[in-house]
């Protein structure tokens, strides 16, 4: 019953979300009886008459003043439902039209041919978002990232819940990493590719001025800092595991080694709070809250998909995007990233070069 009065003396007015009991008391106060409404809403009488009874049973309430040989008129409960319509109506159509613009704006794109839609699952990244607008601005691409750990990104790519996946690793890992202990049983030569995205810092995310003087993780150990940790199963959490065991750092011997944030933003915001004294992320995250940041080293990051995605239109699209000079431009312009080569963003990488964890006698290679 999505009826609208607007043109009838402005007796009901524009509505945003619509409610088919409200539409019969919109109706019934306009035409000033039950009979009008039901033509003006082309319906009979009858059942006009039988939803008000029915909603005036389950609400407890009279909704209309039924008095024999005069016009229908609403109670005082149903003008008061009138009365908190409006009130709603009036206090949220600001978030109400931006939901329904967004709303327009996806299913116009379901039915545009020249727009394609790419489901992502990776590890929390400034770039990726950076990315997302400007596929979906510049090149009709409408990339749906959601954000998780990397070894549930690729997990999601092995079930077959997205199209591609993001992770990210130092520069070729060692087999006996343990980069490679985690990552080498999710990913598959000949089964997976890689696609060149980008070449980031990571690094300790400290307050400004960096007055405990936190410039590695032996500081943090010797000090007693706060630190603030990635959840298990993050590639962050991975990489700082890995640098412990590279100095021979005992986790427990870091404090605050157990308490997690789920991205490097929410780690950023615990030592800008004061929450923590420092904690491990990308430099893009801290500059954003204000505070210092001390590098540790440089890692790349993944895009990977299944061999058989590849000719899928929306992943040639998202290469296209990838190899363009205006998203060099604005990938360069964010603190602590780099392209690693113009010639491989966007480009079908080597998986044994990239990760070089099998061997061409073990493993053939496509």
């Amino acid at each position: 019953m999505n009826v609208d009065l607007t043109d009838t003396n402005d007796a009901h007015p524009s509505s945003l979300i619509r409610n088919p009991l409200l539409d019969l008391l919109h109706a019934v106060e306009a035409f000033g009886s039950i009979s009008g409404a039901a033509r003006w809403m082309q319906l009979s009488y009858r059942h006009v008459w039988g939803e008000l009874k029915r909603w005036e049973t389950e609400l407890g309430f009279d909704l209309i003043v039924w008095e024999k040989g005069k016009s229908a008129r609403l109670s005082e409960f149903g003008t008061k439902l009138l009365w908190a319509e409006r009130q709603a109506q009036a206090r949220l159509s600001p978030q109400i039209e931006s939901l329904r613009a967004d709303l327009e704006r996806a299913f116009a794109v379901a039915f545009d041919t020249a727009s394609h839609v790419l489901t992502l699952y990776a590890s929390h990244d400034d770039a990726l978002t950076a990315l997302r607008q400007h596929a979906a601005t510049q090149h009709q691409l409408h990339l749906d990232i959601r954000f998780t750990g990397s070894v549930d990104a690729i997990r999601a790519l092995n079930e077959g819940r997205c199209v591609m996946a993001g992770f990210h690793t130092s520069q070729q890992p060692g087999h006996d990493s343990l980069a490679g202990q985690i990552y080498k049983p999710l990913l598959k030569p000949g089964l997976h590719k890689i696609i060149g995205f980008a070449r980031r810092t990571q690094g300790l995310m400290v307050t400004k001025g960096n007055p405990l003087v936190l410039n590695s993780l032996e500081a943090i150990q010797r000090s007693g800092a706060r630190f603030v940790n990635r959840a298990r199963g993050t590639g962050t959490r991975v990489l700082l595991d890995e640098l412990l065991l590279q100095a021979h750092i005992n986790p427990a011997d870091i404090s605050g080694y157990a308490r997690t944030e789920p991205s490097h933003a929410a780690v950023a915001q615990a030592v800008a709070a004061g929450q923590a004294d420092a904690g491990l992320g990308i430099e893009a995250a801290a500059r954003a809250r204000g505070l210092d940041f001390v590098p540790l080293l440089e890692e790349d990051y993944h895009l990977v998909c299944l061999k058989s995605a590849l000719d899928e239109p929306a992943v040639q699209a998202l290469c296209a995007v990838l190899q363009s000079g205006g998203w060099h431009d604005e990938l360069t312009a964010l603190p602590g990233y780099r392209l690693v080569l113009p010639s491989t963003s966007g480009h079908i990488l080597s998986l044994n070069k990239i990760l070089p964890w099998w061997h061409y006698g073990r493993a053939k290679l496509h």
